[in-house]
């Protein structure tokens, strides 16, 4: 029988390769519902290439125009209709959801009996807590899809857990990683998107440029794996060969290798504990790349990913507040509105100015998005 999956985020870079991977093994994978944001073009073309019987657009007038042009599938809109979408009949969430954005259909997801692929970093990171509740309360799973992570639930395997010492979470470093920090203060949205090794999609390919992306990396971790941050280290390697390793309390170091291809992550995520072939044009090749490069992290230079340290270790409302004022900072250079740098100031300026308070519920962290998301626009605006 094959796997029924829902994919949140299909006209995205992961939302696109799991459609590749599906296409790959149709006797193994159905889509048989998903979501796109605006890019009508894209999902004619992926609606040409797959046949679902559900889809969920952002605009409502878009809802409508696709309609009346294929009426044997059912259309729904905004948030309402990713939550739609969540709660019907399935077997797999594909969240691949890009923000905040995608908390509230994960959620959905689980509470209505369903096990969650999820590339949608930003869910952990702002509701961690909430969503392991969940997971608990509900007996489902959650699958990692970012290669990182992908990496250590593989190193994993056929382990036990309370052997594991600690986690090492490689970091390529982004476009940027061979620059100063005054070469960083003239640097272009367009440099900045020039990712050495990945192709990605623009707001995390930002992420990767300014570490906020690792440090995000490093909070999901923490709750993917209830590991401690102190047990949790990042290493830079520039080759992004090494995806992450896992190290025993015997000091063994297992380590998973591919090429950066996140197709791989997500078919494992789609077929654990199984694995199935996987075409790719250009498999590892070790004796072609011959050396790997290994380095501790510059938090100097990188102080988005310290901050993800504090602010995971105090928790509550702050790791929202960061996620909000990071999504609003990061869209405002991709604009050209403001230069690379202020973009670590105005989430480090957020998170030191948010009053702490606990997050008991899904309103809590709305408050806390939305006050972050105030305080960068209106430094953005330039009104402080």
């Amino acid at each position: 029988m094959k796997k029924r999956l829902v994919l949140l985020g299909a006209s995205g870079s992961i939302g696109r390769q799991t459609i590749d991977v599906v296409l790959q093994h149709p006797d193994l994978y159905e889509i048989t519902a998903l979501s796109v944001g605006r890019n009508i073009a894209e999902l004619k073309r992926i609606l040409s290439e797959v046949s679902v019987k559900d889809v969920c657009v952002i605009e409502e007038a878009a809802m409508r125009s696709l309609q009346e042009e294929y009426p044997d599938i059912r259309f729904c809109c905004g948030d309402e209709g990713l939550l739609r979408l969540a709660e019907m009949d399935y077997d797999l969430l594909v969240n691949a959801l890009v923000g905040f954005a995608g908390f509230a259909p994960t959620l959905r997801a689980i509470e209505t009996g369903h096990d969650v692929a999820l590339a949608n970093k930003e869910t952990l990171v702002v509701g961690g807590e909430l969503i392991k509740k969940a997971l608990q309360q509900y007996g489902r799973k959650l699958y990692p899809i970012d290669s990182e992570h992908s990496a250590i639930f593989q190193c994993m395997q056929g382990n036990d857990a309370k052997n594991i010492k600690r986690l090492i979470i490689t970091a390529s470093g982004g476009a940027f990683r061979n620059k100063s920090r005054d070469e960083l203060a003239d640097v272009t949205a367009a440099e900045a998107l020039a990712h050495p090794n990945w192709s990605m999609g623009d707001k995390i390919t930002i992420d990767s440029a300014t570490m906020m992306n690792k440090g995000f990396e490093v909070m999901e971790a923490h709750w993917l794996f209830d590991m401690d941050y102190d047990r949790i280290d990042v290493l830079m390697h520039a080759e992004s060969v090494i995806h992450s390793m896992v190290e025993y309390i015997d000091h063994s170091v297992i380590a998973q290798l591919g090429a950066p291809d996140m197709r791989l992550p997500i078919q494992y995520a789609l077929s654990w504990p199984d694995r199935f072939e996987l075409h790719q044009d250009e498999p590892l090749d070790l004796a072609k790349i011959g050396t790997l490069h290994f380095a501790a992290p510059d938090t100097d230079r990188f102080p988005l990913l310290k901050l993800a340290y504090d602010t995971g270790r105090k928790g509550g409302n702050l790791p929202a507040v960061m996620n909000a004022a990071n999504e609003s900072a990061n869209a405002a250079f991709r604009k050209g509105i403001i230069p690379f740098l202020k973009i670590e100031e105005i989430i480090i300026g957020a998170v030191n100015s948010a009053e702490y308070k606990e997050i008991r519920d899904v309103d809590d962290l709305l408050e806390a998005d939305a006050w972050g998301t105030a305080y960068a626009d209106k430094i953005i605006r330039g009104e402080e």
